[in-house]
């Protein structure tokens, strides 16, 4: 049998103790030519905090865990006694289904991108409104017109004396209004 990739769904917040737990069980139990890979899908996010960029990371399917497996009925009754695990996604109770390939493949290369590109923790979308909240323009209300994720800026457009200005801004000088 080839390994494919499941979803487990777990508590959230216990991804990574899952995870871990998994990874203890199949190394006690001597299973681990049945196992792949186990990944928690999470990315790398960027904040500006006081002027400093902080990096964290964020899960983008909380609650879920990826593993590559083989299934057999000791694989799957290995994977569903580990606790804080509720079960599989997809197929019957006893017999879970896959997720196609190109989805795994999908759901790998957003955790490689947010690796080596982080994205922002908070996005913003053009005509969306803003408040200004650092600078010459605090207190303002604009709305955006351009968003350039590359280098963390925005174009905003203030009203000035009752014409609409053009302002260019980094993230951490607005907020959603």
């Amino acid at each position: 049998m080839a390994m494919r990739w499941y979803v487990i769904h777990a508590f959230s917040g216990f991804e990574a103790q899952v995870r871990r737990s998994l990874l203890d069980r199949i190394k006690r139990e001597g299973k681990e030519t049945f196992f792949g890979d186990i990944l928690v899908p999470t990315e790398e996010v960027v904040e500006i905090r006081g002027g400093q960029q902080r990096k964290s990371e964020r899960k983008f399917f909380p609650g879920y865990v990826l593993i590559q497996m083989e299934m057999t009925d000791e694989t799957w009754h290995l994977v569903k006694d580990v606790p804080k695990v509720m079960g599989f996604i997809g197929g019957q109770g006893d017999r879970p289904a896959p997720i196609p390939d190109s989805q795994a493949e999908a759901i790998l290369q957003r955790v490689q991108e947010g690796v080596e590109k982080p994205r922002p923790k908070v996005l913003y979308e053009p005509g969306e409104v803003v408040r200004v909240v650092d600078g010459p323009f605090t207190d303002f209300n604009g709305v955006v017109e351009e968003v350039d994720y590359d280098k963390s800026r925005v174009k905003v457009s203030v009203l000035i004396f009752g014409r609409s200005t053009p302002v260019d801004l980094e993230f951490g000088q607005i907020e959603k209004g």
